[in-house]
This record gives C-alpha cells, sequence and structure tokens, in this order.
C-alpha cells in the first residue's frame, strides 16, 4: 500500500464542526426543507466478496474521501476492497411528501440500501445523484447503509489525475463520498428540473422545467420571476407547459470586470394555489468566437474579442484531497486567482462541487470545464513524441493504445459527458467544454466536439487540449513546456496555448516531500522565478497576441504533492511571487489584445 504523505501538511482553515460544509449543495436551484448529513459515519473496509459487515468498528468524517487525512482513516482504497458507510438519520415528512437522498459525488460506483432494503445503484465518481427514498422511510430513526468500490488506474473509467502509485502529475487517489451528502423533503407536484439559456441577442432568458410525474398539467400552472438588485425586472407564465420565454430589458451583460446576475424563482401551482418554489439565478452573457481585422480567429464574450489568461486548476487540498476542507479554503484559490489578475480557469480532469461554479459566477472567473481523463496511452514513447513534437494521428484507428477499445467503455464515457453537460449547464461561467486532454482516452474526438456543439451550442469546444488534435472543435490547442512558444498556421479556429510554463520552486517546510519534486525549469528562490515567469510572457505571450493568440494558461494555481510548479505552496500558506507584479503582468496581456 502507498504511503500517505499529506498529513505533513495543513493549510490555514479549520474543518466546520459539527457538520463539515453546512452550505447548501445546490445553490442553481433552492428550496427550504432539507438536512445535511455530513459528518460522523461508521465505515467498514472489507474484501470485495466479503458480505455487508456485521459491526463497525471505524469511524469516518463525510465528505472526506477516507485516503484523506481529515477523514480520520487515511487509507487507500485498493480495487479489491469495498468500502462500506453507515448512519442513522430521521426526516419529518408528510404522508403526501416526497424525501430525496441527494449524494454530490461519490467515486466511483456505490450501492444504497435503506432500513436493509436495496434502493439502487450508481457509478460514475464526479457527478451529483439522487435516490428517491420514500418508500423505503419508517417512522423514527432510520439505517443509511452504503457500499463502494473503486478500481482506479486498475479500469478505464474516468478518474483524472488519481493514481494507486503516485509521482509527478498523478496524484494520491480518492475513493468513496467526497462532496455532500444530504436530504430534501419535497411536496409530492414539484419542480423536478431546470434548464436556462440566456439570449443575449434577444434580450431574453428561456426556462426549461421538467415537472414530477405527479403534476396533472389540466390544473398545473407555471411562473417565473425574474429581478436584479432586489427589483422585479420580468416575468411569464404557462399553462400545463414546460417552457417559458422572459423578455430580459437592457440586459445587464455578465463579464469577469462585472459579474452581473439575475435573481429568478419559479413557482408551481395547481389550482391556483403555489405548491412549489424554487430560487435560482441566471446572467446574460453571449460565448463565442469572430475574425478581428488582421482575419485571426478571436474568443468572444458578449461579441467582444477578449484575451484569457488563468491557471491550469485542480483543486487538491493536502488534508482533504478532492475535498477542501471548508468553503473559505474551496473559495481561496479563485479569489487568489481574481487578486493576481487572472480571468479564467482551467478546470483540469475534475469536476467541482456546485458551489465552486457558484463563486466563479459571483466572483467574475470564466471557466474552460474538462472531462476527467479516462483509458490511457500504452506507449510511452508515442507520449514522449507527442510531449517534444506533436501528434496529430487519428485517433480512431488506435483506440487499443488509447484503452478505448472496448465499446460499452466509450459508452460509459459518452453517458458521463452528457451527464456532465446537464449537471453544469446552468452555471454562466463555464465558457468551453474540453472533452479531451492529451490523448489520455481519446476517441472520436471530432464526432464528440460535434455532438457537444448540438448538444450545447451556447459554449465552444476544445475538441483535444495539447495532443492529438483532430482538426475540429474551436480552437488550435497546444502545450508547451520544453520549447519556446511559437504562432501556428491560421486555421478557422482560435489559437490557444492551453498549459505552458509550469516553472518549479520549492518551499522548505512547505512541500509534500523532500525526496521528489517534478515541474518544468527549477528556481531557487522568488527573485529567480519572478524574473523567469515575468520573461516568458514579456518574451513569448505577448509577442504571439498580435499573431492570434487568445488564451494562455498557465500550469498551475498550486503546488500538489510532488509537483511544485503553482503559484501557491501545496498549503496554500506561500504565495511564491508578489501578487501585485503577477496583476500587473496579466494585466498587461488584456492590454496588448486591446492593441493588437
Amino acid at each position: 500500500m502507498p504511503e500517505l504523505l499529506h498529513h505533513k501538511l495543513t493549510t490555514p482553515w479549520q474543518v466546520d464542526q459539527p457538520i463539515p460544509l453546512p452550505e447548501y449543495p445546490r445553490p442553481q436551484m433552492v428550496r427550504g426543507n432539507w438536512q445535511n448529513l455530513n459528518g460522523w459515519w461508521e465505515c467498514a473496509i472489507q474484501n470485495l466478496e466479503a458480505p455487508k459487515p456485521i459491526s463497525f468498528t471505524e469511524k469516518i468524517l463525510v465528505p472526506f474521501a477516507p485516503e484523506s487525512r481529515l477523514s480520520g482513516v487515511e487509507h487507500v482504497l485498493q480495487p479489491d476492497e469495498k468500502l462500506w458507510y453507515r448512519r442513522g438519520f430521521s426526516v419529518n415528512h408528510a404522508a403526501d411528501e416526497v424525501v430525496m437522498l441527494h449524494f454530490g459525488a461519490v467515486d466511483f460506483a456505490c450501492e444504497l440500501w435503506i432500513n436493509g432494503r436495496r434502493v439502487g445503484e450508481h457509478w460514475g465518481g464526479y457527478l451529483p445523484f439522487s435516490f428517491d427514498i420514500t418508500a423505503f422511510l419508517i417512522e423514527g430513526e432510520n439505517e443509511l447503509l452504503l457500499a463502494c468500490t473503486d478500481a482506479t488506474e486498475a479500469g478505464l473509467h474516468q478518474r483524472g489525475k488519481q493514481r494507486l502509485e503516485t509521482g509527478g502529475i498523478f496524484y494520491t487517489s480518492v475513493s468513496g463520498i467526497w462532496q455532500t451528502v444530504w436530504l430534501e423533503v419535497l411536496p409530492a407536484r414539484h419542480i423536478r428540473s431546470q434548464k436556462l439559456t440566456p439570449n443575449l441577442d434577444a434580450g431574453s432568458l428561456l426556462a426549461e422545467v421538467v415537472l414530477s410525474d405527479a403534476v396533472d398539467p389540466s390544473g398545473a400552472a407555471l411562473e417565473a420571476v425574474a429581478s436584479f438588485a432586489g427589483q422585479e425586472v420580468a416575468c411569464a407564465s404557462a399553462k400545463a407547459a414546460s417552457q417559458m420565454l422572459l423578455h430580459i430589458p437592457n440586459p445587464h451583460k455578465w463579464h469577469p470586470d462585472h459579474p452581473h446576475l439575475y435573481d429568478l424563482t419559479l413557482r408551481l401551482k395547481v389550482d391556483g394555489v403555489v405548491v412549489d418554489e424554487v430560487t435560482s439565478y441566471f446572467a446574460m452573457r453571449k460565448i463565442g468566437k469572430a475574425r478581428d481585422d488582421k482575419g485571426f480567429w478571436r474568443f468572444t464574450l458578449n461579441d467582444e474579442p477578449i484575451f484569457q489568461y488563468g491557471p491550469l486548476d485542480q483543486g487538491y487540498f493536502p488534508e482533504g484531497l478532492y475535498t477542501a476542507p471548508c468553503e473559505a479554503a474551496m473559495l481561496f484559490d479563485i479569489e487568489y486567482a481574481k487578486k493576481i489578475g487572472c480571468n479564467m480557469i482551467r478546470k483540469h480532469v475534475k469536476v467541482e462541487p456546485a458551489r465552486w461554479y457558484y463563486a466563479c459566477d459571483r466572483l467574475g472567473m470564466i471557466v474552460w470545464q474538462d472531462m476527467p481523463n479516462g483509458g490511457y496511452i500504452t506507449q510511452d514513447t508515442v507520449v514522449a513524441f507527442a510531449f517534444t513534437s506533436g501528434i496529430h494521428r487519428c485517433d480512431i484507428r488506435r483506440l487499443r493504445r488509447f484503452g478505448r477499445d472496448d465499446p460499452k467503455n466509450r459508452e460509459e464515457y459518452n453517458q458521463e459527458l452528457k451527464q456532465l453537460i446537464d449537471a453544469l449547464y446552468h452555471f454562466p461561467c463555464i465558457a468551453v467544454w474540453v472533452p479531451f486532454n492529451e490523448g489520455w482516452g481519446q476517441f472520436n474526438a471530432i464526432l464528440t466536439s460535434y455532438w457537444l456543439k448540438g448538444y450545447d451550442p451556447t459554449r465552444l469546444v476544445d475538441h483535444a487540449s495539447g495532443w492529438f488534435d483532430q482538426g475540429g472543435g474551436d480552437f488550435q490547442s497546444r502545450h508547451v513546456y520544453i520549447k519556446p512558444l511559437s504562432a501556428s498556421q491560421p486555421d478557422e479556429r482560435v489559437l490557444a496555448v492551453t498549459e505552458f510554463g509550469g516553472y518549479t520552486m520549492q518551499v522548505d517546510g512547505h512541500v509534500y516531500t523532500e525526496k521528489k519534486r517534478f515541474g518544468y525549469g527549477h528556481h531557487k528562490d522568488a527573485a529567480s522565478l519572478t524574473h523567469a515567469y515575468l520573461r516568458l510572457l514579456d518574451e513569448q505571450v505577448k509577442p504571439l497576441i498580435p499573431l492570434g493568440l487568445s488564451v494562455a494558461i498557465y500550469t498551475q494555481t498550486t503546488d500538489i504533492e510532488t509537483e511544485i510548479n503553482g503559484y501557491l505552496t501545496y498549503d496554500r500558506k506561500v504565495e511564491k511571487m508578489d501578487s501585485a507584479t503577477l496583476r500587473q503582468a496579466h494585466l498587461a496581456l488584456y492590454q496588448a489584445m486591446k492593441e493588437s
């Protein structure tokens, strides 16, 4: 079993007590009648083939993964093991109400029992899911039993940077529950889901609402009310319909410099009586691309070209791994990126809790959202060649090389990608979908890009970030670490350097381990690092902006385990470079775009 070293570092934040992460977990669809189930649960770890445990001898702090220090367990779940959770709970609900059990994310597969009766199962480690447990409840104390398995790299499932054998760009694995678990009590007749699509050109918002099966359309009506800064600006209603169009006069546009958000209230009425109400929010913004006066394609926000600059961000914490100790810790990384003048973040091969995207919406941070990696690349030589020279080989003919020769595995990926879009569609901060990164598990990238553009025409697509460009999507997407940045032959896409830099500096007392380190171009002190970083921007990034460069993404926000190329140390206690200096340098890039 790999050694766990993360206990040596701690961030400045403490865990909320007695309930970690007590905030309402779904800010895009808020109701009042809910119960947070985070806290101390019983747990047991057994062989895969073992029966349900009779006794539970250990405790685990949910929602922290068992591999993390904050969980109280600190055990790396193996592919031949099963992690069992148990807790009691009670819930008050009327006979005509529905009780939903929500999981923010569970890695990778799980099976649920309530009071000894099997409810269902779920697979996929990054997205929210729910069970209707109403029929399984009894009066008084109820028992929740959850069994989890995780193959990590022993399987081909989507897993991001998680590895059982860590080092370099691969980090400690995460298993089981790692986001908030919560109960929600609903009326039988309720709003099941919503999909909000702004149209800036038309000055309108399309609200698509799905109702529960118990709703009789003959007596039902929907009402939507939009407000800005506390003042109602639009309303719409629909009789037994699922769509409403709200006309937004003189829309306040969402932008990193002014992230305007509208409030939205949705009401379901039956025979004139409100039976369900949810509050939400939306933004009026438009993502696109257009040619500039020189013929270069540029990323546009609200029909205006904008240079995007920010970090690759992977969302790891030394004591909680995938899970921040508290919301303040989670917000810190976004706020730091804003402080140093970044206007975007590439969320790298991880999906964050909904409140992270809500924070980006509120703070004004554009997000590129990766699909977590699955599959693999079998030949190290191919990786090395792609890394140094770039590679454009057809991904359809090399399914085995990418770990995608199993049709069931490809279908699993496609299903999870659709679920990703459905789960995150609401968040206006998300501007770009990134289905594949550096060829890991890549297949049919062009077809995937076409599907994405059709399923969500409101955003752009980076179809093959870094390597194995198939000529599709909206971006020429390049990863450059060991060569100078350079312009490329223009085509019908936006030029983007989606990973670069990765300069390292070790800060003694703030490293994961003294034995190993990984990154590009080691620097001994802050002065050397700052000089190299500013030179990189001034001599390589800025000159490419007049030649079409529209996006640059630096690796990365923080150190992570043995990878020490962050702006910040892994524990978030040291800023390696002066933030004011960084801000001035980054703002100069945006000015270069305006002058190009």
